[in-house]
Formats: structure tokens, C-alpha cells, sequence
């Protein structure tokens, strides 16, 4: 076995001095070579290989020194947004975190000579924000790209909400104020004129009755032909079976008052419940945004775990266990087999678990059946 060969206790031991990480100002950046002393790095500047990197290096410096200063700011970077993405944390801390790597491109090949000429450059950069304390400078990364996209969605979403709300009001408003007019017009039409209170009560055989309001029995007029019908209107001839129903109905029970009351209600519901935003946890969606094509997320599903100021949801990938950050509008609920449990995420019945018995397609709607039991699937 020859002196230096792989398994000598010399080389054993070289190997084991060279695995950690050495003192910067022996680091040769263009040899990318590490020595362990002084002596080592002077036998190195002297050595051919060194003295041919640094021919390179001297026919044009300044690019060479920019290549290392652009590289090591990226790197730089890309670990501060991994790993300190949304904290405010010591410059000292993440640089130390970022030479724990023996192949990082390291500082003195770049246009910085200390780490807080650094920092302020990244300061003035807008690139992160840059603070100065007693305990040493800090720094927090500004995500320029998320952070400018969900606020501009957050807040074209507020008001679009704030806009339909007001447009709601206004209309109920207008619907109040119309059965106001109504109800008043009516009130003057049948205190001055008498004649409008009269209604023709047709019957088979060509008898016209007339139900005046102040009498309580109805005074007949027999032989009149069929031909000089003096009212055929049909829809008041509706109108009047309607009442007349509604009047029997009243008195053996009330149940048509009780339908459209319960009707009503049911509207309310529907018109308080009814929301701009459905995202709610535990639910599965489907990702269908473009942009996420590349990154192979597009039309694959996964679990809602939190909701974001109503419309933005971070979403548990079901395959890579992968969690995004995705807005509302870029998402799509999955409707499970016929017989599944799912969620109604909107509507009256908001928040409510069923089970889905039937789809159609073609109208774009369900019918369910509601239950009390948990799921994780949305309609």
C-alpha cells in the first residue's frame, strides 16, 4: 500500500480535516480549492493551475467579480425566501445557515467586502427589509410576487363584496318603497270609488253575480245571455279561484298561509347565506390554475386546511402532500359518485353535510340529501 493511497491513516485523516468548513481567506474561489493554513494556501498561489485561473482572471475581472456577486446574491436569496420566508431574523443567523454549505460561492470573490455592506445593499434594493439594532442588523424578506398578487385579489374582492351588498340594500329598498305606493293606492282607489270594489263571480248557465263589499249577500241578475259577459278577463277569473281557495283553505286549516310562509323563510335564508366566497376547511377542490401548469399541480386535488381572509385557501396536495396557496377563483370544488357524502359550501343550507343522489349535467345542478355526518368532499 503505497503512502498516500486512500485507506492510509494519512489520507484517512486529510479527508477528515477537509470536511469541515475552513477559514475564508484560505478559500482560492477561482480553483475552488479549500487549504487548511497559511502554508497550504501559499503553496497553492504558487502552483501552475492557480497561476493559469488567475491569466483568466485578469483578462477581464470585472465580469468574473460580477458573475460571483449575482450568483451568491441568488443563492443568498432563495435561502432567505426557503427558510425566512415570512420571519424577521438576524443577518449574522441566516449567513452562518448559508456557509454551512462547503460549495457556496463565498464572499470575498464577490463586490462585498463585509456582510453589512451586504445587508444595506439588499436594504436599498427593496429586496428585503433592513433594520438596525443593538443586537446587530436584521433583516425580513419582502415576497414581492405573492405578496402584491393576494393583496390586490383581497382587495378587488372586498370590493366587489362591498358592492353587491349596497346593491342588495338599494334593491330592497326599492321593493319596500314600491309596496308602500301600492298599498296606498289601493287604500285611496277603494275609498273613492265604490264600483271598484265590485267582483264578478261568474257561474255555468250565463249568471253574472256581483260581491259588493259593504253587503253581505250578493245581489244575482238572471237571463242574461252569455254573449253580454261583461267581464272576460281570464286573469281575473284566475285571481278569483285563487282567492276563493285561499279562503277555504283558511278556514280548514290555514296550510297554503303556512306553505308561503315557510317559502318565505325559506328565501331569507337563501338570501343571507348566499356569499361571494365558499372556501371552507377540510373540504377536496381540484387546482385549476394555468400558472401552476409547469410545477405539475394543474387539475390535481387536494385538501383545504386553512382559510385565508375568506376567498384564499392553502391546499394539502393528496399526492405529493405538497401545500399551496392558491385563490378562490383558480379553484374547483370535486363532486364524489352518486350515493357520497359531500359539503353545501353556499346557498340556504350553507355549512350542512348531505348526500348526494343525483346529478344534471345539463342544468348544472344536485339533488342531496341532508345529514349530520362529516365529510370531505364539496358540492
Amino acid at each position: 500500500m503505497g503512502k498516500n493511497d486512500f485507506l492510509t491513516p494519512k489520507a484517512i485523516a486529510n479527508r477528515i480535516k477537509a470536511k469541515g468548513l475552513q477559514k475564508l481567506r484560505w478559500y482560492c474561489q477561482m480553483c475552488q480549492k479549500q487549504c487548511r493554513d497559511e502554508n497550504g494556501f501559499k503553496c497553492h498561489c504558487m502552483s501552475e493551475s492557480h497561476r493559469r485561473q488567475m491569466e483568466v482572471f485578469g483578462q477581464n475581472p470585472n465580469r468574473i467579480v460580477d458573475g460571483y456577486s449575482e450568483e451568491f446574491e441568488r443563492t443568498f436569496l432563495e435561502h432567505v425566501k426557503r427558510s425566512h420566508r415570512f420571519s424577521r431574523v438576524a443577518a449574522t443567523v441566516v449567513y452562518n445557515e448559508y456557509i454551512s454549505d462547503r460549495h457556496h460561492v463565498h464572499m470575498n470573490s464577490t463586490q462585498w467586502a463585509t456582510l453589512t455592506e451586504f445587508v444595506k445593499y439588499l436594504g436599498q434594493t427593496g429586496k428585503c427589509k433592513v433594520e438596525e439594532t443593538p443586537k446587530g442588523w436584521f433583516m425580513t424578506y419582502i415576497d414581492r410576487d405573492s405578496e402584491t398578487l393576494f393583496k390586490e385579489r383581497l382587495k378587488n374582492k372586498r370590493l366587489k363584496s362591498d358592492v353587491a351588498e349596497e346593491e342588495k340594500q338599494e334593491l330592497a329598498i326599492r321593493k319596500q318603497i314600491e309596496r308602500a305606493e301600492q298599498m296606498v293606492s289601493a287604500s285611496e282607489a277603494g275609498s273613492s270609488d265604490p264600483e271598484a270594489l265590485l267582483q264578478p263571480n261568474l257561474e255555468p248557465g250565463g249568471k253574472v253575480a256581483f260581491s259588493l263589499g259593504s253587503s253581505s249577500k250578493p245581489a244575482t241578475r238572471e237571463g242574461v245571455q252569455s254573449s253580454k259577459v261583461v267581464f272576460e278577463d281570464v286573469e281575473t277569473e284566475k285571481n278569483e279561484k285563487r282567492s276563493k281557495t285561499d279562503v277555504n283553505s283558511g278556514k280548514s286549516g290555514g296550510g297554503s298561509a303556512l306553505d308561503e310562509l315557510m317559502k318565505e323563510q325559506e328565501k331569507a335564508k337563501e338570501r343571507s347565506n348566499r356569499k361571494d366566497y365558499w372556501l371552507c376547511e377540510g373540504i377536496i377542490v381540484k387546482v385549476m390554475s394555468k400558472a401552476l401548469v409547469q410545477k405539475g399541480y394543474y387539475k390535481q386535488k387536494g385538501k383545504v386546511i386553512k382559510v385565508i381572509d375568506k376567498y384564499v385557501g392553502e391546499i394539502e396536495m393528496l399526492d405529493s402532500k405538497h401545500v399551496l396557496r392558491v385563490d378562490q377563483e383558480e379553484l374547483e370544488t370535486v363532486i364524489p359518485q352518486i350515493g357520497g357524502l359531500v359539503r353545501i359550501v353556499n346557498g340556504a343550507y350553507r355549512g350542512s353535510n348531505a348526500r348526494l343522489l343525483s346529478v344534471d349535467t345539463d342544468n348544472y345542478c344536485a339533488k342531496v340529501l341532508r345529514i349530520s355526518s362529516k365529510n370531505k368532499n364539496a358540492l
